[in-house]
């Protein structure tokens, strides 16, 4: 007859001694430990932990022990879900031995595992926008390639922008040109206009001034009219 209760107090003491500062007992009856498991460092020195609990059974390890995760540290939900479904997977292939420290081994395994991922995925992530940047470069180097619909999407927006200039324009032509009459209004609303010059001309005639000493006495003068050669221009231009 298996005698449950001296298997499961040898192996706590391997447990402690393997395990001398991550081990911590939390109860005797029933006997419940934790064991703080933590991953090998990785990028920058950084590193995944869980805190595993274990509760063992009257029947252990025929049965299996019960276990939770007391705690964890840099963890997404999905890492912590993956490492429940490893411990039951395990647990089930070695029931019958004693088996916490198979279940220990296989989360640290996982966690490095995890740790890996983790520099996998932010390598994955520094190549994705590497790739980002040098397709942008491309795009702003070689242009836009122009298809049917872009081009289409181009010419409506272009003459949608010129009928609201051509609207801008005409709204403010016709805010400069208020209050300005034009000729047909400025003779309707004045009608001295129609005869301002006409008086102009008049009043200027009127005032024009005329020095007779500027003339030669034109009786003195012996014009000949009936020369038909005769030209009043050339008199005083003989040079002899």
């Amino acid at each position: 007859m298996t005698d449950y209760g001296e298997e499961q107090r040898n192996e706590l003491e391997a447990i402690e001694s393997i395990y001398p500062d991550s081990f911590t007992v939390l109860s005797e009856e029933p006997t419940s430990f934790t064991i703080t498991v933590t991953s090998d460092a990785g990028e920058n020195e950084e590193t995944v932990e869980v805190t595993l609990k274990f509760t063992y059974v009257e029947k252990y390890p025929d049965e299996p022990p019960l276990w939770e995760i007391f705690s964890q540290e840099n963890l997404e939900d999905s890492d912590t879900e993956d490492i429940l479904t490893l411990l039951k997977q395990q647990a089930e292939e070695n029931l019958g031995m004693v088996m916490i420290f198979t279940l220990v081994t296989a989360v640290q395994e996982k966690l490095n595992e995890i740790i890996d991922q983790i520099k996998n995925r932010r390598e994955e992530e520094k190549l994705r926008k590497e790739r980002e940047a040098e397709e942008a470069e491309k795009r702003a180097f070689q242009g836009t390639v122009v298809t049917i619909e872009n081009f289409l999407s181009w010419k409506a927006r272009f003459e949608q922008e010129m009928a609201e200039l051509k609207n801008k324009r005409q709204k403010e032509e016709e805010q400069s040109g208020k209050g300005k009459l034009t000729g047909k209004q400025l003779f309707e609303t004045d009608h001295n206009l129609d005869t301002s010059d006409i008086q102009f001309l008049e009043d200027v005639g009127n005032s024009v001034e005329v020095d007779e000493s500027l003339f030669q006495d034109m009786d003195d003068l012996d014009l000949e009219e009936d020369d038909p050669d005769f030209n009043p221009l050339e008199l005083g231009s003989d040079e002899d």
